[in-house]
């Protein structure tokens, strides 16, 4: 029987919303890596009876449930004994466990309060999974021809153990693995670029393509699965050759976490820098960039250039352009872009004025109409965005996100020219 499994995320916070479940995002891709199916994420609240009917329903589909959460010392933490009695085991004192939890807390000078010792009562005949990062072990069970692998919730605490003890565990069991790669276009709906690789979508076997769609962009996963990971990676080498070959235009990484570190990475890789003017995006251009880690090598100044009088008097901008023009036009954006370029010294100046919503806008320059600007010694832009989609909630904050994106790929695009 092929593996299947199915993540249990045990804990009423997450079914109330107060924390946000990372830990099921963890698992699903180190299962994927692993080549392990998984059909199904659940979660339920801190209590032993629906936590017994979800495992169950689990177990009757799956022959692999993985836990995270309630094994802490409190008496709402019942997961070891729920799960250690649906395979008729008792509990004992883990030894190794207690000494453990000694060291824990003598290591930070807190005294182990008697609670703590339930936390080193383990289901008799379990692997023990060590946590040295908390005081709750976790715990595999083998049984009934089924798998129960307990991990503890804090993600410092999972996502270590998952990695190190569990991942390992899981692919002496697994006789391929799956690799995958991320394709970020900018520039193409996701109709679009479905419609023209509908055949290769249909037809591929291994590898596989599918596509996902975020604000303004497209993601394409390219997935193979092999007898190891250089037989996945040589699957999947054509396939990623020919989106490069045929979408040069759009593809702006791959395994890239964003188009702002996209950009960093251009820039950085060519040393040079970058300088910002904004106006209908206030700042939030250049919060995309100086959210890369290292964005200080490539940026050293930004202006939110809200007022008239400032893109007049710090940036350079004709008062006959703005009276003539208006703000929001391509010979305010140019100029925006050529002045910030000149007082701050940088490589490149990268402009943003429009009309974010949801007032101001007219027939003739509307709500959504944005002039990005770009001023370099080797080119130099300013393209017009329709960025309105209609939506009665949230359109200002889209058309501001819309924006900032289209800057940055038309930054990235400015640095790859030279």
């Amino acid at each position: 029987m092929k593996d299947s499994a199915e993540i249990l995320c045990i804990g009423t916070e997450i079914l109330l919303g107060n924390i946000v479940n990372t830990n099921s995002a963890e698992i699903s891709r180190g299962l994927a890596d692993l080549g392990i199916n998984l059909y199904h994420h659940t979660v339920v609240g801190d209590n032993p009876e629906r936590l017994k009917d979800a495992l169950e329903i689990a177990f009757a589909r799956n022959n692999i449930v993985i836990t995270t959460g309630g094994l802490g010392p409190t008496y709402d933490d019942l997961s070891k004994e729920t799960i250690a009695a649906y395979f008729g085991l008792p509990l004992e004192l883990h030894q190794p466990s207690v000494e453990a939890l000694e060291r824990f807390f003598k290591k930070f000078g807190r005294k182990m309060t008697e609670n703590n010792l339930k936390q080193a009562m383990m289901p008799k005949g379990c692997i023990v999974l060590e946590n040295p990062n908390g005081t709750a072990p976790g715990a595999i069970i083998e049984g009934k021809g089924k798998i129960a692998i307990m991990m503890p919730g804090p993600p410092r605490e999972m996502a270590p153990m998952f990695q190190n003890q569990v991942m390992p565990y899981l692919a002496k069991r697994s006789d391929h693995v799956l690799r995958s790669h991320c394709v970020y276009f900018f520039g193409i709906g996701e109709s679009t670029l479905e419609a023209q690789l509908r055949e290769e979508m249909q037809t591929m076997e291994n590898p596989t393509l599918a596509p996902y769609a975020k604000d303004g962009e497209v993601m394409l996963r390219v997935t193979a699965a092999g007898k190891s990971a250089a037989e996945a990676e040589e699957l999947m080498a054509p396939v990623l050759q020919m989106l490069r070959d045929r979408y040069p235009q759009y593809i702006y990484g791959v395994d890239v976490d964003n188009l702002q570190t996209a950009a960093v990475q251009a820039l950085k890789e060519r040393g040079f820098t970058v300088a910002t003017a904004e106006s209908c995006t206030g700042g939030y251009l250049s919060k995309r960039i100086t959210e890369v880690p290292g964005s200080s090598e490539v940026f050293g100044c930004g202006v939110t250039s809200y007022a008239n009088g400032v893109k007049e008097k710090l940036l350079g901008v004709k008062r006959e352009t703005l009276e003539k023009y208006g703000a929001v036009s391509p010979e305010t954006a140019k100029e925006m872009a050529d002045g910030v370029r000149r007082i701050s010294g940088a490589d490149i100046g990268i402009s943003t004025t429009g009309i974010a919503g949801p007032d101001g806008g007219s027939d003739e320059k509307p709500v959504g109409l944005v002039y990005v600007g770009i001023s370099s010694a080797w080119h130099n832009e300013v393209a017009e965005l329709r960025l309105a989609r209609g939506y009665r909630d949230g359109q200002r904050e889209l058309i501001r996100y819309l924006a900032a994106s289209n800057a940055l790929s038309l930054l990235r695009k400015t640095a790859e020219m030279k």
